[in-house]
């Protein structure tokens, strides 16, 4: 394909044909941020959407994590999220209750968007990061990213478009879509596809890929709901933006979404209820609200969903990619669904457009799967070891939660407790942000030294080849990552180390490459390395203490071209 805008349309008779580098299929959160991350990088977009512009989404995700906020920060849409959601004072904690309307067990206490920069001293206030993450719902994010993602020149979203078939040859990719309005054919040739269409996935279907795992952890009713009374009747408590119910009857969370009127309720089922339909909705929702016939609300949505662990067994095939719910699906436990999907995406996106742009070989491709396979397969079991923790803990209410006497003081006391040391750990997941790291992958120069282990909540900032590059301000108050190129960044703390080879190396190949200087007594220690070499996804390519003594060598192996 020229280089330039490769969008092109033609008339085939009745067909319309079109022409682009890159199809993404799907605009939901993942599709898009794929969408926009190619865009800025110099990449043009096609976005096929079988749903009309502007149509609501579903209430499903209710958190971005601080990695994602800071791919939203680089993308230039993150100050547009902060200022979306709950009311700015309203505050984001996760409170126990024995019911919606009952008796306070413990609290988490998460900061506002309001104080998210200033508070101190809480479990969810020390994030290592310019971008914290945010507590939004769905309803307004994805509209934001797509308005966002259409105001770029590079990006053409395809509104009510289906994708009906996808045919691989040598050096394009060819998908066959239909109008759902009008009924038209349409011929989309692309250079790479990638499907970020859900769990029923046509591209993963296209690829031949399966999903394997546990088919079945849990089963839950959701219903979005509009109850005008609801706030003032749990007015006994300071507002939260979820509220777990815990009590023999039923077990389920309420999620403020506007911070009004309108909540979100997941009424989760027990194991021995293993049909939707076995449990009336309506009980349901007043037995986790606690409150009786009279009160009032109005059904907006519902949906009866599974939650799993599958992981597809193969994320590429060729020139076709998958990421997101098309390639993993598990309990949505620390808001990573939708999050490891944008991190798939990033992770793909930067290598897309190294090769496209000019500067790796098409090996560099085969770093994608080799990198987010086995961390699907971290996240997921971790998802998964906490649901059946949480499924433990509903099950195990004492009768006497609620009971007015020493022993019901004794039982909430005793749940208040497990309920919060559980938790803290999903609602404040600094290790599942910032701790994982590529330890497989053949555009990483390894040295020998195995990263930091992680958990769920915590991990060890680490310049091990694979992680991520440790964060910190500059003295002029700037975020390191801001500092960033738009490819590779050598990060250099000591400036008599002569890198003008390695400059030299990088200019020859078309490697972007930005040299940052920071001052030892600048990196408060957290760098023990006097050169770091950080690719454009904030990962560390290579790290040493003096130049390399084969630059070019070295820029084979981060781009793929050593393989």
């Amino acid at each position: 394909m020229p280089r330039g805008r490769r969008i092109r349309r033609t008339a085939r008779g009745a067909e319309t044909s079109m022409r682009t580098q890159v199809l993404v299929v799907g605009a939901g959160p993942v599709g898009l941020t794929a969408a926009m991350d190619l865009a800025s990088r110099g990449i043009d977009v096609v976005v096929a959407e079988i749903r009309h512009a502007g149509d609501p989404p579903s209430v499903k995700c209710n958190h971005v994590s601080a990695r994602s906020m800071e791919v939203f920060r680089r993308l230039g849409v993150a100050a547009k999220l902060r200022d979306a959601g709950l009311p700015a004072d309203f505050p984001n904690d996760c409170s126990y209750r024995t019911t919606a309307t009952g008796i306070e067990l413990c609290r988490i206490d998460i900061p506002s968007r309001a104080r998210r920069y200033s508070a101190t001293g809480g479990p969810d206030t020390w994030w290592p990061t310019p971008e914290p993450p945010h507590r939004i719902n769905q309803v307004y994010l994805e509209p934001i990213l797509f308005s966002h993602a259409a105001a770029q020149a590079r990006i053409t979203i395809l509104a009510r478009t289906e994708i009906t078939d996808i045919e691989q040859g040598d050096d394009h990719v060819v998908a066959l879509a239909r109008d759902l309005d009008s009924g038209s054919s349409l011929r989309i040739e692309a250079s790479f596809v990638i499907g970020c269409d859900g769990s029923r996935s046509l591209v993963r279907k296209s690829i031949g890929a399966s999903l394997s795992g546990t088919p079945v952890i849990q089963r839950v009713q959701s219903t979005f709901i509009e109850a005008p009374q609801l706030k003032e009747l749990m007015g006994a408590h300071k507002p939260a933006w979820m509220v777990l119910s815990l009590n023999p009857r039923r077990s389920g969370t309420t999620v403020a979404i506007d911070g009004h009127d309108r909540w979100l309720i997941h009424n989760h089922l027990k194991p021995d209820e293993p049909e939707f339909d076995s449990v009336d909705r309506d009980w349901a929702i007043r037995a986790i609200l606690g409150v009786d016939e009279r009160f009032e609300y109005r059904v907006l949505s519902k949906e009866d969903w599974v939650g799993r662990r599958l992981v597809a067994d193969r994320f590429r095939d060729r020139r076709v990619f998958i990421c997101g719910d098309a390639a993993h699906l598990w309990m949505p436990y620390a808001g990573y669904g939708m999050n490891a999907g944008i991190a798939d995406a990033v992770d793909l996106c930067w290598q897309l457009a190294a090769h496209l742009n000019g500067w790796a070989p098409a090996s560099i491709l085969d770093a994608y799967e080799a990198e987010r396979q086995p961390i699907t397969e971290q996240v997921s079991r971790f998802a998964m070891d906490h649901a059946m923790k949480m499924m433990a803990q509903r099950g195990g209410v004492s009768a006497e939660i609620e009971d007015d006497t020493p022993r019901g003081q004794a039982a909430r006391a005793t749940l208040a407790r497990a309920a919060c040391d559980l938790n803290v750990q999903q609602y404040c997941c600094a290790g599942l942000n910032f701790g994982y790291y590529y330890d497989a992958s053949p555009i990483i120069a390894y040295d020998g030294e195995t990263p930091p282990a992680y958990a769920m909540g915590s991990f060890t900032p680490s310049t091990v080849p694979g992680a991520r590059a440790p964060h910190l301000f500059l003295r002029d108050g700037r975020s390191l990552y801001d500092a960033f190129g738009a490819g590779y960044t050598l990060l250099r703390f000591d400036p008599a180390i002569d890198v003008a080879r390695l400059q030299s190396a990088a200019r020859e190949r078309g490697i972007p490459l930005a040299l940052v200087d920071i001052a030892p007594d600048e990196a408060n220690g957290t760098y023990a390395e006097k050169l770091v070499l950080a690719r454009p996804d904030q990962h560390i390519a290579w790290r040493g203490q003096v130049a390399p003594a084969d630059p070019q060598g070295l820029l084979a192996r981060i781009t793929g071209a050593a393989a």
